[in-house]
């Protein structure tokens, strides 16, 4: 068994905060080597062994030598990353599969917040979810008798992420001089991020207030209205797993198609994501589009927020891919996506025209959808968080045994071994009845 564990992990880019370090040095105790590749200082003061780091300091250009060169030198057997769209990850994976090196990617979950997402190879549009079927699901829980667990309705470590996230900025935009030859994935500077992380603690009093009194407004006008979940533009899964190159293109599909096939009396609500910072001015295009299609009376904006409140007696929803589509699911309302999304199964989401959806939609197979969501909950869906001490804790007992095994998740189900539900629905089911 002791050869079992004997891997060489390299570590890429992790979530802000001290994840990828606990998780580290979980691995190491199990007897693996691990090192870690910095792209700038808050990747670096967020690793607290110096003789396991590995400073990059060039551009993106020079990575793929140098990634080559580490690969070979530490004779790595594993790579882990976080995310599997960003262009130094993107590298990496190649130069990994090239030489037969496993790939593991973390990613928010699928069934956030009360879970994070674990997989072998790819996430998202790149996930084994993607060619999987309803069916073939559905033959594998045979093996399984474990009772579903109940979605939560609220948001896990949201403060947490967003300390985290301001921290790291911080950092990168006082000490990051070493690395100033590598430039971040995004196209938003990064003390623009800062500032922008900065304004939102700063202001978070007001912003609810004024978030608070907008919900009202929506939920006291008595009438029916159809949801529109926002995601971040600079996300992987709208940037890569989309057919949109900005958000106001999707909002005008949105607008123009309600404006043409829902019943006058219907109103549109569209719905910011948590982490929005206002890098456009959402409220200003959304209302000139509005006013364009002659519905301005009819449209809303809700500057993020919990999603429970707003969703539960909305007709519809429609997003690019959002993972908050799955609550949307999970309460059997009618969904329309746009984007690669592991969810996109016919058995629930809709396949008619956006104009047609909004004028007559049906509602998804919820049998068939909660066979999805317990199938995902028995592989890759892992409770705990990235973010709060004690969903790392709640992580780390489940996730490290997984990267350890030979098998994926959905490898390991089909085998019969201990899947991540199971070792956490006590601890889970504790958290939601909290």
């Amino acid at each position: 068994m002791a050869a079992e564990y004997n891997r060489k992990y390299l570590m890429l880019q992790g979530p802000h905060g001290p994840f990828f370090a606990r998780l580290g040095k979980m691995l190491s105790a199990a007897g693996c080597d691990v090192w870690r590749v910095g792209f700038n200082i808050g990747d670096r003061v967020f690793w607290n062994d110096a003789k396991s780091y590995i400073p990059f300091y060039g551009p993106v250009d020079d990575w793929a030598a140098g990634v080559d060169q580490i690969l070979d030198d530490h004779a790595i057997t594993d790579i882990i990353v976080y995310g599997d769209t960003k262009p130094v990850h993107q590298i990496a994976i190649a130069a990994a599969k090239a030489r037969g090196i496993s790939v593991h990617v973390f990613e928010e979950g699928y069934l956030r917040p009360y879970w994070v997402s674990y997989e072998r190879d790819g996430s998202n549009g790149n996930s084994r979810l993607m060619d999987m079927t309803v069916a073939d699901m559905r033959a594998a829980l045979e093996k399984s008798t474990v009772d579903a667990i109940e979605a939560p309705s609220h948001w896990g470590d949201m403060y947490h992420h967003v300390f985290y996230s301001f921290a790291y900025h911080a950092m990168m935009l006082v000490a990051n001089g070493r690395y100033k030859k590598m430039r971040t994935h995004r196209d938003t500077p990064v003390h623009k991020e800062f500032l922008s992380a900065l304004g939102r603690i700063m202001l978070s009093v007001p912003r609810n207030i004024k978030r608070n009194l907008l919900t009202r407004r929506l939920m006291n006008s008595g009438h029916p209205y159809h949801l529109v979940l926002m995601q971040l533009e600079h996300d992987s899964a709208f940037q890569k797993h989309s057919p949109f190159d900005t958000m106001p293109d999707f909002f005008r599909l949105v607008i123009e198609n309600f404006a043409k096939g829902a019943p006058r009396h219907h109103h549109l609500a569209f719905k910011a994501h948590p982490l929005e910072l206002g890098r456009r001015p959402i409220r200003r295009l959304l209302k000139d589009l509005a006013r364009e299609y002659g519905v301005e009376d009819r449209v809303h904006y809700i500057p993020g927020g919990k999603l429970a409140r707003i969703l539960d007696p909305a007709r519809t929803a429609v997003t690019v891919n959002s993972t908050a589509s799955q609550q949307v699911l999970w309460r059997g309302i009618p969904l329309k996506i746009f984007g690669d999304a592991v969810f996109d199964k016919p058995e629930f989401v809709s396949t008619a025209p956006l104009d047609a959806f909004f004028g007559n939609p049906e509602r998804p197979d919820t049998a068939a959808y909660r066979d999805y969501r317990r199938y995902l909950l028995e592989t890759s869906q892992v409770a705990g968080g990235f973010y709060s001490a004690s969903g790392r804790k709640q992580l780390l007992r489940q996730v490290a045994d997984m990267m350890l095994s030979r098998r994926d998740p959905y490898d390991a189900f089909e085998a019969g071994d201990l899947g991540p539900r199971q070792r956490a629905k006590s601890q889970h089911l504790r958290v939601v009845g909290d």
